[in-house]
């Protein structure tokens, strides 16, 4: 039996989390998982119920279960707080208090959606490549910070900092990873300008010579852009730190047309997972049942994968997605003409209706 923390957190979190947890159900009612849900608070709803962003029982539950699935959190409502207290410290917070320190984030581009890609279609056609980005170190977390007045006027400074064995084990995370895949790393770096991420491509050299099974290649991270959107399908596995990783992984997001397609998991040293969508909280479609609820859904299948180590249920998620793009139902983001246009509402019932076939 396992159990579950459910985080919706703000905007469409409640919506998309509300289909995921159909699956859940589904699965626990024909396939006998006994998986036991638990919900919490974060972000935004957390600060308007405890006055935090992240509630001490949030942390508590969360160390108690075996893995958690996120919504979503932030939102323009409270955007006027102090940092600290920003819904968005709360997912930093939680990150670094669990210590899941390896985010992977896959870019898969469903047959189905070729046409809904930005790039054309035989550039992106069969894209399957994961980004490993380092989640808890770097110039998000590293000291000193802040913003001071300095020889008169307003300075501000944020440290990219990182010690070798954070880079070691993000780096025997990717390289495990590509263990099971196409056994190719790319590790995206700024070594040609900063002294950190010298350290970093010397750190990965060293991990790589206990996978002599994977290549390792290195590549500056502005070509690494570029080559995102040429010759994307050159990629299998790319390693970063969090920076690079967060603004690269949102542009491999748009090859497959939709940043709502695409799950992600964020690991500790144990699989133990926190599990979301890569979309935010979309206050601006909140409440309008147009959300598009299959990354969150795709997510479970992650959680299965990862942390429950249930592969062939994740594989029949991934298949009762792939059974309800092929019959053509989209949400409105992935949505063209001749398309059947559902809501978020009826995109989870279809999805739960394939899995129970």
């Amino acid at each position: 039996m396992s159990k579950i923390l459910i985080l919706p957190g703000d905007g469409i979190g409640t919506e998309i989390v509300a289909q995921a947890v159909k699956v859940i159900d589904s699965l626990n009612s024909n396939n006998s998982m006994g998986m036991t849900l638990v919900d919490g608070l974060i972000g935004g709803i957390a600060y308007d119920e405890t006055g935090t962003p992240l509630p001490e029982e949030t942390i508590k539950i969360a160390k108690e279960c075996d893995s958690i699935l996120l919504g979503a959190v932030g939102g323009p409502k409270w955007e006027p707080l102090e940092r600290a207290l920003r819904p968005e410290r709360g997912l930093l917070g939680i990150r670094s208090e669990l210590e899941l320190f390896s985010n992977l984030r896959p870019a898969i581009l469903y047959p189905q959606l070729a046409n809904a890609s930005s790039l054309k279609t035989e550039i992106v056609s069969g894209l399957d490549l994961m980004i490993v980005r380092e989640l808890v170190g770097g110039i998000y977390f590293g000291e000193p910070r802040g913003v001071e007045t300095k020889d008169g006027e307003r300075f501000g400074i944020n440290s990219a900092t990182y010690y070798e064995s954070e880079i070691a084990r993000i780096g025997h995370s990717a390289f495990q990873i590509a263990q099971k895949r196409g056994r190719r790393v790319c590790s995206v770096d700024k070594a040609n300008v900063l002294e950190v991420c010298e350290l970093w491509r010397e750190v990965m050299e060293e991990v790589s010579k206990d996978y002599p099974d994977v290549s390792l290649s290195h590549m500056y991270v502005d070509n690494a852009a570029m080559q995102l959107v040429r010759d994307p399908k050159q990629f299998d596995v790319m390693v970063t730190s969090n920076l690079f990783g967060d603004v690269l992984s949102d542009c491999a997001a748009m090859l497959t047309g939709s940043i709502g397609m695409l799950p992600s998991a964020s690991l500790d040293k144990n699989n133990f997972g926190m599990y979301e969508p890569i979309h935010g909280s979309a206050p601006d479609i909140s409440g309008k049942d147009i959300a598009n609820p299959l990354a969150t859904i795709l997510s479970v299948s992650m959680m299965l994968r990862y942390s429950l180590n249930q592969g062939e249920l994740a594989d029949k998620i991934n298949s009762a997605v792939s059974k309800v793009l092929d019959k053509g139902y989209r949400t409105k983001d992935i949505a063209f003409d001749g398309d059947k246009v559902v809501g978020t509402n009826q995109m989870g019932d279809l999805v739960v209706a394939e899995l129970e076939t």
